[in-house]
């Protein structure tokens, strides 16, 4: 047997076949955990409401370990037969969809449409729906599986809610697994850095507003965004600074007195980043001197690059698992839950469930065929985890 063959693996996957029609016979099962949790709003720093319904989710399926910590993560335990492990599966609670938006699914022989119903209402699902699925194809872990629907993940959250639950959770974590909602074939196992920001634009309360047409804060922050696509980026080590959102002004005929730059810095290099970050102070503090607005950075979020390798048993066996579903592994940096295990030394990787359309929109859409090949390939890469083949010498 060579180094690149397991008879665990090759057995995990020689079931797939079977739990591809196995999950596929759970639809209903699936899509009324998904209407009930994801038509319920959970906004960053608001997700209560959701996590109370996954908890009575899990207690209605006979979860005798569940609970809601300190910072509002839900936490649900499948017990082991006796291994000393616990394998972690997350999918982080919150969305970018306000309150205020109609949170209704609607549901087609295809696709699911909503708002948040890819990213990440269908990861939450997956975790309300894992303990009946083991149940009915049997299925008892060796080791303990922990699920965790986390909060405080997005935005200004910052992950807060799993770096609170790795820190002082009673279960120490053996390997972890990041659940998203899309794409199928996606495999994450590194980081990039990272540097998320805000950048603001204030025009005074003093301001004089005799002089016609001259000042307006959108105006500035154009002329901010402007000197930021000016900075000259190398192709190694790859970077990129995303310009995510905007929003400033009120109406047609009023000047705008304040306007907001969401921006996220990305590279492969920890330095790069800082030096890009830097440059966009220097900005920022250039264009407050020539005018009479107020210009504000506010970085609120890092990461810095890490990870497993590429040779780690537990990629090896997931792209192994995935190629088994005549599916690519689309292999990618995160800057999602990934980097609160790899800042604890914890072998993770992130995987997509289905394929999905109109991301970030109100008609944001899953398609329900997919799903079952995606389940498949959780379950199985949680059996090779399971079963000793993912242990790193």
């Amino acid at each position: 047997m060579t180094p690149f063959e397991n008879p665990i693996l090759d057995a995990v996957i020689q079931e797939m076949p079977g739990l591809i029609s196995s999950t596929g016979s759970m639809r209903e099962i699936l899509l009324a955990n998904l209407a009930m949790l994801g038509e319920v709003p959970s906004p960053s720093f608001k997700e209560e409401n959701r996590i109370r319904l996954l908890l009575d989710r899990f207690t209605e399926l006979g979860l005798s370990k569940t609970s809601i910590d300190e910072v509002g993560n839900g936490v649900g335990v499948i017990d082991g037969q006796g291994g000393d492990k616990n394998i972690m599966l997350v999918a982080h609670a919150d969305t970018i969809v306000p309150e205020t938006v109609n949170h209704t699914f609607t549901i087609t022989p295809e696709e699911v449409i909503g708002p948040g119903v890819a990213d990440n209402s269908l990861g939450v699902a997956v975790l309300a729906t894992l303990p009946y699925i083991f149940e009915k194809i049997g299925y008892k872990p060796n080791n303990n599986i922990i699920l965790v629907a986390g909060t405080r993940s997005l935005g200004r959250g910052n992950l807060e809610g799993l770096r609170f639950f790795l820190s002082n959770g009673k279960m120490p974590v053996s390997y972890g697994i990041c659940v998203e909602g899309v794409r199928l074939g996606r495999l994450s196992h590194k980081s990039i850095g990272m540097l998320r920001g805000d950048i603001t634009c204030r025009i005074p309360e003093q301001y004089d507003w005799s002089r016609f047409g001259s000042s307006s804060a959108i105006l500035t922050l154009n002329e901010v965004i402007n000197k930021i696509n000016d900075i000259r980026l190398p192709k190694r080590p790859k970077s990129s600074v995303v310009m995510g959102s905007i929003e400033g002004g009120n109406s047609y005929n009023t000047i705008t007195t304040y306007a907001r730059l969401k921006f996220e810095i990305r590279s492969e290099s920890a330095e790069l980043t800082r030096e890009i970050a830097d440059r966009i102070e220097e900005i920022t503090t250039e264009v407050t001197s020539g005018h009479s607005e107020t210009v504000e950075l506010d970085i609120f979020a890092r990461r810095d690059p890490g990870g497993i390798a590429f040779s780690h048993p537990l990629v090896r066996s997931t792209r192994k698992i995935i190629k088994s579903l005549g599916v690519e592994p689309h292999l990618a940096p995160s800057t999602s839950e990934l980097v609160a295990f790899i800042d604890k030394g914890i072998p993770a990787v992130t995987l997509g469930i289905t394929d999905g359309n109109r991301m970030g929109e109100a008609k944001e859409s899953i398609m329900i065929e997919p799903v079952y090949k995606g389940l498949a390939q959780l379950i199985a890469t949680i059996k090779a985890i399971d079963g000793g083949v993912c242990e790193h010498n």
